[in-house]
């Protein structure tokens, strides 16, 4: 067998592991004051969050199918046998149906997973499906593969404003929290696909702890080995910040990683947010040794 992964640009995977791991990333577009643009490709972070500053119109838009069977194609005559497709959550986004949409009329078969989150917690488990189908294993292991580390995957995040993501039409649950005062900061997360809010405090600097102690929280409830990704737009410093408390705080985390989130995220939830993707590892009981971030994923189970 010679199973590949597919993900879209979404998962925010740093550009060492999508090469290391051989995964072809399917981008997302984003269009700014009515010019649309490729994530990763021909817009970065910083513009998308320097156009929300300034009130031009951001909005996004999916691949096309014809997209994905492109890839799909590609994969076939480059030798794979099988994909796994792994994607943004459907609920906030029809990238997952375009791929369904291109699985259908594939020359190979494909496994089609809504990971039903975003960012880190999905780029974690689409690299545990490549170290399966390294491994040799069938498509329908790898997909469990996927799916097991998506199981108890968490994002938590802090927003500076609601305001992008209602606009956006991605404020889900959250949108309970539209009347509050604006010194009330929401800390949210996804739940089912969907953003719900999980707390709402005073200040970000509060809002910020918060997310860092339900980190903890979790990893150690869990008891088990675990990746973090420290996800951020145009606020590297309070990220990189971030990233110390958790090294210091959570023994059990493998990695601790810094990832700036793209256009298509940025333009939803807007300048200044920072989250918190939580993987856990299944089969690796707390007590493995840390390792450095900047040298793939070792050891995946």
């Amino acid at each position: 067998m010679n199973v590949r992964i597919v993900t879209d640009s979404t998962a925010y995977l740093p550009a060492g592991l999508v090469r290391e791991h051989a995964i072809a990333v399917v981008p997302l577009h984003v269009v700014v004051g009515g010019v649309e643009r490729v994530e990763g490709v021909d817009i970065t972070a910083h513009q998308v969050a320097q156009a929300l500053r300034e009130h031009t119109v951001v909005t996004t838009s999916r691949p096309a199918p014809e997209v994905f069977l492109e890839t799909y194609r590609r994969l076939a005559d480059e030798g794979a046998t099988g994909i796994v497709s792994v994607h943004l959550s459907g609920q906030m986004s029809g990238t997952v149906e375009s791929a369904r949409m291109a699985a259908a009329e594939a020359p190979l078969p494909v496994e089609v997973i809504d990971s039903e989150t975003i960012g880190m917690a999905m780029g974690y488990a689409a690299v545990s499906g490549a170290h399966a189908a390294a491994a040799g294993a069938a498509p329908a292991e790898v997909r469990a593969a996927v799916e097991r580390r998506l199981e108890h995957a968490r994002v938590l995040f802090y927003v500076h404003t609601l305001e992008h993501l209602r606009r956006g039409g991605r404020i889900g649950a959250a949108s309970a929290l539209l009347g509050s005062a604006l010194s009330i900061k929401p800390i949210l997360t996804v739940r089912g696909g969907r953003i719900v809010p999980v707390e709402k405090v005073r200040t970000a600097a509060r809002a910020i702890a918060r997310i860092e102690t339900l980190t903890v929280e979790q990893v150690r409830s869990g008891g088990l080995m675990v990746d973090l990704a420290i996800h951020h737009l145009d606020d590297a410093d309070r990220a990189e910040q971030l990233a110390e408390h958790l090294r210091a705080r959570v023994p059990a985390a493998r990695e601790v990683r810094i990832v700036e989130l793209g256009a298509v995220v940025g333009a939803h939830v807007g300048p200044s947010t920072l989250a918190i993707a939580v993987s856990p590892r299944p089969g690796e009981p707390v007590g493995g040794e840390r390792r450095e971030a900047d040298t793939g994923i070792e050891g995946d189970p």
